[in-house]
């Protein structure tokens, strides 16, 4: 039934698949089945929202702002809280001039590239880290901007310079985005890596988005402490050509809500150019993206869902909210998932940072033998496994990405095991 199902869908190429349209397609054939796939696909957070997000924003809401359009720069609370959080985890001064509100990472990420189209006429090309989430491509994509990408797996460590410098030194990059850690992968770029990153965007002046919508969750080492090292690695401390993005829905798995953060270095938020002028009437990125961008897009985000996340980041700076603790639970899943894959054939793909096997976390990526990646995304799907396709993510490797957040209970777990060992005994 799978074929007719992929046709009925216009799916022609299974590897190419988005996300939503591998749901679609696993949602279809449950019906056919008439039994639950194990959904290894989506990245839903996997855990309850953070009470005190809830509890702040209704009181927000009971409070009367509903009515009230928000401050398209961010409600003042909600930037003096996140510049605190980004102090207190990653030792980092950003302004609270500089860190404004988004609808969830992605508005943060579509308009950014949108922005940084226009700052330099010859920066007309935005670089992909691959393996990447394949939503920002599609971004990039629908902006009609240039796209580059390679695949990190042969550049690991100091191979990763003369690759990189190979693409800065055309003069056409304007930006680089990258998740840290990484989605699908889960792989974390070493301080080798991070810092042959930021020396190379400063002297090509290639603004670095750096995505960590997965933020302290490398359970290698506990981040957990507010002002105490370590601290979570970042990009910045390399470079102050840097934009950060920072997401409410894994870190507080409040993805409903949609709010994030887009927090700029002082050098990038004061660049200023004849391009951007021209374009927005604006020549600074700070006050081109405000006013430019984001008033176009959305006039702000949800008002309530800013008091939302002023009072987690506020919690956790304060210690009474252990967010990374929160998360582990996804490094317990990734384990025991990670166990169950290759005690039945199955590799892992992306598998080691500098000399560390990669962390047990959300995500991680999985090969069967030597089948390509269309052949092992279909045939698990003939289990009732769904997963999207490493090609999907710019990934040269063939695979699948593995995601846990949707395995929640001792029969779903029981369940994934006993169709791997069918597959396997199959394959």
């Amino acid at each position: 039934m799978l074929d007719p199902v992929l046709d009925r869908l216009g799916i022609t190429d299974i590897t190419k698949a988005t996300i939503r349209q591998i749901c679609s397609l696993s949602a279809e054939l449950e019906k056919v089945a008439g039994e639950n796939f194990i959904h290894l696909e989506i990245g839903n957070p996997g855990l309850p929202a953070a009470g005190i997000g809830v509890e702040a924003e209704c009181a927000a809401l009971q409070g009367g702002i509903a009515n009230q359009y928000p401050s398209i720069q961010g409600v003042p609370v909600l930037k003096e809280n996140a510049a605190r959080f980004v102090k207190a985890f990653l030792n980092l001064e950003v302004k609270s001039e500089n860190i404004i509100p988004t609808v969830g990472s992605m508005q943060g990420s579509f308009t950014l590239m949108l922005l940084l189209k226009h700052r330099d006429e010859k920066k007309d090309t935005m670089l992909f880290l691959n393996p990447g989430f394949p939503a920002q491509r599609t971004q990039a994509h629908v902006l009609g901007l240039r796209e580059e990408s390679f695949d990190i797996y042969e550049y690991r460590g100091k191979k990763l310079e003369e690759k990189l410098e190979s693409y800065f030194a055309t003069g056409r990059i304007t930006a680089m985005i990258y998740s840290n850690p990484n989605n699908p992968a889960w792989t974390n770029l070493t301080e080798e890596e991070l810092e042959i990153i930021g020396r190379l965007a400063t002297k090509y002046d290639v603004i670095i988005m750096e995505d960590l919508a997965y933020m302290g969750m490398d359970f290698r080492t506990d981040f957990s402490k507010p002002y105490v090292a370590p601290f979570v690695p970042s990009v910045a401390n390399y470079t102050d050509n840097y934009i950060l993005l920072m997401s409410a829905s894994k870190i507080f798995s409040y993805a409903g809500q949609r709010i994030a953060l887009v927090c700029m270095s002082d050098a990038v938020a004061g660049k200023k150019s004849q391009a951007l002028k021209d374009f927005f009437g604006i020549d600074n990125i700070i006050n081109a993206y405000i006013f430019g961008v984001l008033y176009a897009a959305s006039s702000g985000t949800s008002h309530s869902a800013q008091y939302a996340l002023s009072a987690m980041l506020e919690a956790a700076v304060e210690g009474k909210l252990d967010f990374v603790a929160e998360s582990r639970e996804y490094g317990r899943r990734g384990a025991i998932v990670k166990k169950m894959l290759t005690d039945n054939g199955f590799h892992i793909v992306y598998s080691i940072d500098g000399d560390q096997p990669i962390s047990d976390g959300f995500f991680f990526t999985a090969g069967y033998k030597d089948l390509t990646s269309g052949e092992l995304q279909s045939e698990l799907i003939r289990y009732g496994i769904s997963s999207i396709s490493l090609p999907s993510t710019g990934s040269e490797q063939n695979g699948v990405r593995i995601c846990v957040s949707m395995i929640s209970d001792d029969e779903a777990f029981r369940t994934l095991e006993e169709r791997l060992r069918a597959f396997d005994r199959d394959h």
